[in-house]
């Protein structure tokens, strides 16, 4: 028999289905009603709460200088916000309590909105109930922020009082604009480098960023890592603080005193090719009218300048090694009176109004900067074959490119000659060796020209610009760039030696005297150049000059070169005068640093250092004089068993002090003259006499004169000097 009643448990099962039923559309409902009508409400929820994943930033790695000086490194800033939505009614109304002291107390951290600003900005934020109000629209530092969060309400948890942050990587640079262009900068908002050694090595100093996930829980979101993030590394320069100083000053100092436009200057240890100072200001009017000095363009490196006459080193170098030259530098040069046809167009020396040089050598065409030696002597030897003369150029290397790790350097551009298929000069003309010989047709950055000279200071090797040592990270070293040699010889080394003393003779005789120093040798070339306005050429409106001086120091035994540049209006202008001028504080400045000099550095066998003595106990000047190993008269018998003190005077002689002692009766004032205030105080106290003391050093005058009978409580005022 079965025992199953249709009749009693289909109706269960159908209304077990109803019910299933009615959720379901109850659910689907509920579904399209969020869907449509709470649509908006869930979407901002979302946008506001949804972050699965959270990219972690590193912290950038620091730009240090050559002995580990911190020139750019990262510190945390902060964006400020306000949720009026967390904490609910409760923190809504301990907000409205505390309304007037966090408006107060903002006011105070920010003087440029008042409490009543910050009030009405605050209430209208409120009421609208944003989630992300920004209570100050510019990042603020770490300390500006621990001020904020102290604040009432501030001062909860962000789910309780609302106040939120954003934390920013900030690059700082303790020395302010020392070396800015070359060190570099960041652009603020978007976190990302902008120029110099931030963005050319961005890549180490940047990291990696890291991973997180995060999940809400109980309304409150857990950050869970994925993958943490690497910090980036740290970057050794091979610029010198200091010497970085001197030449900034000097540079500046310079423009303000020929109001000139543009200053560069760049400092190169000789035998490694460090960059140990490079400078690019360049002239700024404020608003106000005011002239200031700054970095705008690394010019340094970027700039392609006719480089004028400090290119004739160059020209006279490779007719010396190529051996085209009769006679070496001994040959003479006819160079009349300062003015001579060239091809059509006049080629003037600086002194063409006086009478220019008449008949000089070559060496001395270096030391006077003379347009037409120089001319003459490349277009005679290499004018019906310039290709000659442009590949021995490039043979020096001053026209290699070399690779600059700065965004924005540029490489000498030496144009070459070229003919066409029936043989005639297509780029070419009967004037363009001559003026390029003399630094005209060609573009050369002062990078690749003080990098020229440093090679002829380093004995003929050419090394190429250094800027940056090493990599760091956490203390340790994990790479290194070592020095690099772009060329092993530039010329020979008879040829090197040779150029070495004219350049020398250019500082000592010729017309970079301004350049020279009294402490040690200085080599070097003047250089002063128009500068083109393109289409107008030379000399339309005000003349533009480009003043240089590349060199090195010292000269016996060169340690550092140097190229000074400098743009300014009008005349007057030299090269030698005004950038050789600059380059002699500099080379002074960097030189007294490393000077260390001794007491008996000052002393020779024929000088004896006796120093002064006072009058006074004579018993004890001559003990002190006996350690000191100076004579005294031996003569005396200064005792203690003759009494201690034993008064007197000390006279200097040429080789020996003269200690004579005198006697004065207790009862008469005595001569303290020449005396030391402590002796003179106790002599005249001995007798009764109270003692006032003006100045200071030795006893010029006394109030009371000496002889006259002493009395008890009197004055005596002392004058020392």
């Amino acid at each position: 028999m079965n025992k199953f009643n249709s009749e009693k448990v289909m109706p269960r099962y159908f209304a077990i289905a109803i019910i299933f039923t009615i959720i379901g559309f109850a659910i689907l409902g509920k579904a399209m009603y969020i869907m449509t009508i709470k649509k908006d409400y869930w979407t901002k929820v979302a946008a506001r709460l949804k972050r699965d994943s959270v990219c972690v930033k590193p912290t950038r790695g620091n730009i240090l200088s050559c002995d580990g000086q911190l020139m750019a490194s990262s510190i945390p800033e902060y964006r400020i916000y306000m949720d009026f939505k967390a904490g609910g009614k409760e923190k809504d109304s301990l907000l409205g309590v505390k309304m007037d002291s966090i408006c107060e107390g903002l006011a105070e951290i920010f003087p440029e909105y008042t409490a009543e600003k910050f009030r009405v900005q605050m209430e209208l934020a409120r009421k609208d109930s944003l989630s992300h109000y920004p209570i100050w629209r510019k990042r603020i530092d770490y300390n500006t922020f621990t001020q904020v969060k102290s604040l009432p309400v501030f001062n909860l948890s962000k789910y309780k009082g609302g106040f939120h942050w954003e934390e920013f990587n900030a690059r700082r640079r303790p020395f302010g604009s020392l070396a800015q262009r070359t060190v570099g900068d960041m652009f603020g908002a978007k976190d990302t480098a902008r120029c110099g050694l931030e963005l050319s090595f961005d890549s180490i100093l940047r990291g990696t960023n890291g991973l997180t996930h995060r999940r809400k829980v109980l309304n409150k979101y857990m950050n869970i890592p994925v993958m943490q993030p690497i910090d980036g590394a740290d970057i050794v320069t091979t610029i010198d603080v200091n010497m970085q100083d001197i030449a900034e000053r000097a540079v500046i100092d310079e423009l303000k005193d020929i109001n000139g436009d543009l200053g560069v200057a760049i400092l190169m240890e000789v035998e490694t090719g460090d960059i140990k100072a490079i400078v690019n200001m360049s002239k700024c009017v404020l608003d106000n009218g005011e002239v200031v000095y700054r970095e705008i363009k690394n010019n340094a490196v970027a700039d392609l300048r006719e480089p004028g006459s400090v290119f004739k080193t160059a020209s006279i170098l490779v007719a010396l090694d190529d051996g085209v030259i009769p006679n070496d530098t001994n040959y003479i040069i006819h160079t009349g009176c300062g003015i001579v046809d060239m091809h059509g167009r006049p080629m003037k020396d600086h002194n063409w109004r006086r009478g220019g040089y008449q008949d000089i050598n070559v060496a001395r065409a270096l030391e006077v900067s003379s347009n037409i030696g120089v001319s003459h002597v490349i277009d005679k030897f290499y004018g019906h074959k310039p290709e000659k003369f442009i590949e021995s150029i490039y043979r020096t290397g001053l026209a290699s490119d070399l690779h600059i790790p700065l965004v924005g350097s540029t490489k000498p551009r030496i144009r070459k000659p070229e003919k066409d298929k029936y043989g005639h000069w297509t780029n070419w003309s009967k004037t363009a060796l001559p003026w390029m010989s003399i630094g005209y047709e060609t573009q050369i950055p002062p990078i690749s020209t003080v990098t020229f000279y440093n090679a002829i200071a380093n004995n003929g090797k050419m090394m190429r610009p250094r800027f940056v040592k090493a990599v760091m990270k956490n203390g340790e070293v994990v790479a290194e760039f070592p020095p690099e040699v772009v060329k092993t010889r530039i010329a020979k080394p008879a040829t090197i030696k040779m150029m070495q003393t004219i350049l020398e003779h250019v500082v000592s005789q010729g017309l970079g005297k301004r350049a020279g120093s009294k402490s040690f040798k200085v080599a070097g070339k003047t250089g002063t150049a128009q500068i083109s306005q393109g289409a107008g050429g030379y000399k339309s409106g005000t003349v533009q000059y480009w003043l240089s001086f590349a060199g090195y120091f010292p000269a016996d035994a060169p340690r550092y070169s140097c190229i000074v540049c400098l743009k300014k209006s009008g005349l007057p202008a030299s090269g030698g005068g005004m950038s050789g001028l600059v380059f002699h504080r500099i080379s002074e400045g960097v030189m007294a640093q490393s000077l260390k000099l001794h007491v008996k550095d000052a002393r020779d066998s024929l000088s004896i250092m006796i120093p002064e003595v006072k009058d006074g106990d004579i018993i004890a000047a001559d003990y002190v004089l006996h350690q000191l190993g100076i004579r005294t008269n031996v003569n005396q018998d200064f005792s203690y068993a003759n009494g201690n003190p034993i008064w007197g005077k000390a006279t200097l002689s040429k080789e020996k002090v003269m200690l004579t002692s005198s006697k004065t009766s207790h009862n008469v004032v005595p001569d303290v003259t020449g005396m030391g205030a402590r002796d003179a105080v106790y002599l005249m106290e001995c007798r009764g006499i109270q003692v006032k003391l003006h100045g200071r050093g030795k006893v010029k005058s006394q109030s009371i004169p000496a002889g006259n009978i002493a009395k008890k409580g009197s004055v005596c005022e002392l004058r020392l000097q």
